[in-house]
């Protein structure tokens, strides 16, 4: 099952629906099994609280990914930060529409098992990403 939160925040133009379809059938086109997956959308001061008191990490991030997984079956929260996928968008000259695809496909790749920590899992990752945008997203919206 793919839930997902709004956390004292809105999205305005999304529709959650195409995320409750499309992260199972990412996780099948990389031959795993969707488990449950809760997708929590919210704002840098709650995503920062979060990376602060469960990863004693104390700065801002697009995603942080909580891994529950087991016996084969995928399951996760991912929290991300609308915050920073806007800033991101702008930097990277993209729509806030894609560049939130892109992060949560980021999340949901992480559960698969794809790291990003090396240049060479880095460049794997992008990759992936690149694939399930043009997969689930019509060239005319990018």
């Amino acid at each position: 099952m793919i839930d997902i939160i709004f956390e004292g925040v809105e999205v305005p133009g999304i529709n959650p629906e195409f995320f409750v379809l499309a992260i199972p059938k990412l996780v099948r086109e990389e031959s795993k099994i969707c488990g449950d997956i809760t997708v929590v959308f919210c704002s840098d001061d709650y995503l920062l609280q979060v990376n602060r008191t469960y990863l004693d990490h104390d700065y801002y991030t697009d995603i942080i990914t909580f891994d529950y997984s087991d016996l084969g079956i995928l399951s996760g929260d991912l929290f991300i930060s609308l915050d920073r996928v806007k800033e991101n968008a702008q930097d990277f000259s993209d729509s806030f529409e894609n560049e939130l695809k892109r992060v949560v496909f980021h999340g949901v790749l992480h559960l698969c098992g794809y790291k990003d920590k090396s240049k060479k899992d880095e460049k794997i990752m992008r990759i992936k990403e690149n694939y399930y945008l043009d997969y689930f997203v019509s060239r005319e919206t990018k």
